[in-house]
């Protein structure tokens, strides 16, 4: 038996309340960073100062064969769209039983488990483009579906699964079975070597017991099957204990687990998101996914394609913003002509369009990329996921200037007042945790960097190490010689690339290319410059990440738009294509000249500052004091919450 898991002393833990030290912590991410590149990747070649345009161009082009398999499917879905009530679910906070069930009936939750184990067996780009569907018209909605799809037991089983657990849970989860990935706890998010919760091996070999708590987790009160990570004993590696993490499959039945409480957020009313407990929870050692301490890795490679949702869900919502807003424009009249002809309110529906094209660019670009296979689309993912939410976040509050009070307005309020029920409200509470959601635009932007600098730290980091002895710099230098005296001339070579191809934006291909060898050459640069404390430089380091991905995106949107317009006669992508290509190409220049950051170092010492209190007079005056006290009103509110979630359960399984 397990000890309790507030117990230190416990194999494999630490102190419920202690946290990883930095080395412990940077020890545990790379453990489980893939550090091998064995498939090529448009965007590593580019922060290499590489434009490989035929990595992603042409464009992919739907499989008919495909498409024609998917649109039953999705027939189905939209039918069912037309019909389901997001503002009821929004303000119940609640997903009817009802809904699911016919969800479930027509196989919305096994979309990509093949059709031997009872799915659908419909691709990847059908998914995505079924959660932009879905998004559209409700953001709990696709919570729901994705979570228990593309980050829940499915994508791990698919990837890491063997034969035999495939065959147990693929059917069940086909016929309805909700699922969920529960990973987060109170000290452990982007940052796994706090993680506390452990599984231990039984005594007689047979069961592996999970006692610990998980927060946040996505469907965890509707779920039935968990992917639960908890640390296993420590391996010791070179004389010294080294931390494991373990994914395991656990079934809601198994005496010990419990839902302490359903969390309540801004938006996404009705998400099934829970705070979890295990205690002495037994799984069978069947249950254990891939292997024992290759849980963290499972996750990253599971969220590779787990991103891969939310670049083309946010997509939806921005569409439907379009479509709304467009609308709204024209018939709103203010001083004698349509709203949308005043050219402030005009730019942002520009804006809008533009971007709403490239982030559908991006999107499927980047399914289409992990579709063809032999691809590493691990900052492909990334990328669409940080650019893609930061645009959608960006429009839908265009969207909410536009409409104005209306936008502020809830739908139920304009219904009720006899006007278009237009839900510009519940998008914007919807849309904002997209920045967060599997991997914050900081951590995205941290990932992203770590690998964009990975190249030239394995050649040349012992050249700029401080620590290094003379011998040990004449070595690494001799070794780093062959790939820098080809490689950094090379940056300053111009192309003679004129991607006629493109047409009208060609030149968008050649200011591309152009600055990706200047991109290239800024991160080498900033290396020789900063040395090992370059991975300190965040800011450095996120400009030179937002450069790639406006390089990116601008990639993404000349493939496609040239795609459009040259196989399906759709001229007016060019149009889209370009808008966004000049708008990129100045944010571009913006973060170039900013690159060093000439007020990082001041607004540093000021937040230290801050931190410490010394500006604490600042705050005089405000009523917040309740908020840093102790007292027994926090304690009602949990109470409250928990008979509320008690409440939730109960009609819930009623109704079921």
């Amino acid at each position: 038996m397990a000890d309790d898991d507030t117990n230190p002393t416990r194999p494999g833990a630490s102190p419920q309340n202690a946290h990883a030290s930095e080395a412990e912590a940077r020890d545990v991410a790379e453990q489980a960073r893939e550090t091998e590149w064995t498939h090529p990747s448009f965007v590593r070649e580019l922060f290499l100062g590489r434009f490989r345009a035929e990595l992603i161009h042409p464009h992919p082009l739907e499989d008919p064969a495909e498409a024609e398999r998917a649109k039953p499917f999705l027939d189905q879905l939209n039918a069912f769209l037309d019909t389901y009530d997001a503002d009821e679910t929004d303000r119940t906070g609640n997903i009817k039983e009802s809904d699911v069930q016919t969800l479930r009936e027509m196989g919305a939750m096994g979309i990509k488990i093949p059709k031997e184990y009872g799915g659908l067996g419909l691709s990847q780009m059908t998914y995505v483009k079924a959660m932009e569907l879905i998004t559209s018209k409700c953001g709990s909605l696709v919570a729901l579906l994705s979570a228990s799809q593309s980050i829940g037991v499915p994508q791990p089983l698919k990837l890491f699964g063997t034969e035999e657990q495939k065959k147990k849970y693929f059917p069940r989860i086909a016929k309805g079975a909700i699922t969920a990935f529960a990973l987060t706890e109170v000290n452990a998010g982007s940052d796994p070597a706090n993680m506390t919760t452990s599984a231990v091996l039984s005594e007689d070999g047979k069961h592996w017991i999970i006692n610990g708590e998980k927060l946040w987790c996505t469907n965890g009160t509707r779920a039935e099957l968990f992917v639960v990570m908890a640390r296993t004993p420590d391996k010791i590696v070179n004389g010294k204990p080294r931390k494991q993490i373990t994914a395991f499959i656990v079934d809601r039945s198994a005496p010990g687990f419990d839902v302490k409480m359903r969390c309540h957020f801004m938006g996404l009313k009705a998400i099934e998101n829970g705070w979890l407990s295990f205690k002495n929870v037994k799984v069978p050692v069947e249950d254990m996914l891939w292997g024992e301490g290759k849980g963290l890795k499972l996750a990253l490679v599971t969220l590779n394609t787990g991103r891969l949702t939310i670049p083309a869900s946010v997509t939806g919502g921005a569409k439907a913003l379009l479509k709304a807003i467009r609308a709204w424009a024209m018939e709103r009249v203010q001083w004698g002509q349509p709203i949308g002809k005043h050219e402030a309110v005009a730019q942002k529906i520009a804006r809008m369009a533009s971007s709403t094209f490239a982030m559908e660019s991006i999107a499927l670009l980047s399914a289409a990329l992990y579709e063809r296979g032999g691809y590493d689309i691990r900052l492909e993912a990334a990328i669409a996921k940080l650019w893609n939410t930061e645009a959608a976040w960006k429009g839908v509050d265009d969207a909410m200037q536009i409409r104005g009070g209306r936008g502020y307005e809830t739908a139920d309020s304009l219904r009720a007042r006899g006007e278009k029920a237009i839900p510009v409200e519940r998008m914007m509470r919807d849309s904002r945790i997209n920045l967060i959601f599997e991997g914050s635009s900081e951590i995205m932007r941290l990932f992203i960097a770590r690998e964009a600098v990975d190249a030239h730290f394995s050649i040349a980091f012992p050249i700029v190490a401080p620590e290094s002895s003379f011998s040990t710099r004449i070595n690494a230098a001799v070794k780093a010689a062959p790939f820098y005296l080809t490689w950094y001339p090379a940056r300053w070579i111009p192309s003679f690339k004129s991607y006629a191809d493109f047409g009208k934006l060609a030149g968008h291909m050649r200011f591309a290319d152009r600055t990706t060898r200047r991109l290239g050459r800024s991160l080498f640069h900033a290396m020789v410059r900063f040395g090992p404390k370059l991975e300190r430089k965040q800011m450095v380091l996120f400009r030179a990440v937002d450069i790639g991905a406006e390089l990116f995106a601008m990639a993404a949107a000349c493939s496609r738009a040239v795609m459009l317009a040259s196989k399906l006669n759709q001229p007016g992508a060019i149009q889209l294509a370009d808008a966004f290509c000049v708008e990129a190409r100045g944010r571009i220049e913006a973060l170039f000249s900013s690159l060093y950051g000439p007020h990082d170092e001041q607004l540093y010492k000021l937040a230290m500052s801050v931190l410490k209190g010394e500006h604490a007079w600042l705050e005089q005056g405000i009523a917040w004091e309740e908020y840093y006290e102790e007292s027994a009103s926090g304690v009602k509110v949990l109470e409250s919450l928990n008979t509320q979630s008690a409440v939730e359960s109960s009609q819930l399984q009623t109704a079921g």
